[in-house]
């Protein structure tokens, strides 16, 4: 099930029910054709991945998210656990502690475009 998210309220909450799991959002439009594409197999996917949490942000509807969370074009996916969006340093902070080496993180899971293959494996990746 895709959970349909309208403001900064209903984006807090449905992070904080994902809690451990992962949360893959996407930012789209009505009128993109490239999120009309993707629409139907986000849908699959997120009835395939029942551990997987799936949400979508209409960024006309939506403004104060979609400058929140610095979307510049559409589709935009993005990948939230634990409420925080995943970061290579989140990832790698298990294994190394890189906090005074001056190591600053950076999304590794942001991508625009309508790209399922990708989107699907950076799923698998890091659910």
């Amino acid at each position: 099930m895709v959970h349909t998210i309208k403001d900064m309220d209903e984006f807090k909450t449905f992070l904080k029910a994902a809690g451990c799991k992962l949360a893959v959002v996407e930012f789209s439009a009505k009128w993109c054709g490239a999120c009309k594409r993707i629409c139907p197999l986000f849908h699959a996917m997120s009835l395939q991945y029942q551990n997987v949490m799936f949400a979508k942000v209409d960024v006309d509807e939506s403004r104060e998210l979609a400058q929140t969370y610095h979307i510049k074009a559409i589709p935009t996916f993005q990948m939230f656990k634990q409420a925080q969006k995943v970061t290579l340093f989140s990832r790698l902070k298990r294994a190394i502690c890189c906090c005074r080496s001056g190591f600053v993180g950076k999304p590794i899971f942001e991508f625009c475009g309508a790209d399922a293959e990708k989107l699907e494996a950076k799923i698998q990746e890091l659910m």
